[in-house]
């Protein structure tokens, strides 16, 4: 098997994040992917979701 895609990279991501993430694609993760692929993919969708709170709260209580 090939290396994962960005999409793929980026599916798994947020399926781990949500806590839904397969056993067959975590496998596909583990012995295809690159670490620093899903830290980098990880943090920029952290500081995405932290923005995304930090706007919702500010429009709220503003």
């Amino acid at each position: 098997m090939t290396k994962p895609s960005l999409f793929h990279v980026i599916k798994s991501v947020l399926a781990a994040a949500i806590g839904v993430q397969s056993d067959k694609n975590r496998e596909v993760d583990f012995k295809h992917g690159s670490l620093p692929a899903y830290i980098v993919v990880g943090l920029i969708g952290t500081i995405l979701f932290i923005f995304a709170i930090v706007t919702i709260v500010s429009l709220v209580t503003g």
